[in-house]
């Protein structure tokens, strides 16, 4: 579908500005996504888990190179073999479940069978992880309805522009947030089959 903003000069950024915050806030979701722990190993279960390295808070795949060999394990292998233990305490405090267990110069992460409970707790986890992208996109679309209210306002663009250009925004609005609950419906299913 064509932008019918895109051929008002006044609102020509704008319509680019809210497309792309928009996305951005379904890659991070998408992100969040990968993140989230289901009962099959993916090093992307590590992704929110921050080591204090030297007094600074780092993500764990800077420190190590990350590899599920196995369906049930994953394989930490840290560039620097003193980071071991600090590596091992960030997982295992985490708060996922997690009971890592190294060797020295490996780490070696087991991914234990997700109970029902822990299903839930991460359907539910994931729940207000879409509530607050969905917040996002509306905070967003609110941005743009007052960017447009203001052109109006200003006299740069006329009450029909005005009327079409807030239209587009809850579609672009709308779009996304079905995108979002696709997603997750997704996600949920993946979780819940045992």
């Amino acid at each position: 579908m064509a932008s019918q903003m895109a051929n008002i000069p006044a609102l020509k950024d704008l319509h680019g500005q809210l497309s792309t915050r928009m996305t951005k806030a379904v890659e991070d979701f998408r992100t969040n996504l990968l993140a989230v722990r289901t009962g099959r190993a993916s090093v992307h279960m590590l992704d929110n888990i921050r080591v204090d390295y030297y007094g600074s808070e780092m993500p764990i795949n800077q420190l190590a190179q990350l590899s599920a060999p196995e369906p049930q394990q994953i394989v930490v292998q840290p560039f620097d073999v003193g980071t071991v233990g600090l590596i091992e305490k960030a997982i295992r405090t985490s708060g996922q479940g997690f009971n890592p267990m190294h060797d020295g110069k490996i780490i070696r992460v087991p991914i234990p069978p997700m109970t029902e409970e822990r299903r839930r707790d991460a359907v539910k986890q994931l729940s207000g992880i879409l509530e607050d992208h969905k917040t996002a996109i509306r905070n967003i679309r609110r941005d743009g309805n007052d960017s447009v209210k203001k052109s109006a306002k200003d006299k740069l663009i006329s009450a029909d522009d005005e009327k079409r250009a807030t239209e587009e925004i809850q579609q672009m609005t709308d779009a996304q947030i079905k995108q979002l609950d696709d997603m997750f419906k997704v996600k949920e299913k993946e979780l819940m089959t045992v």
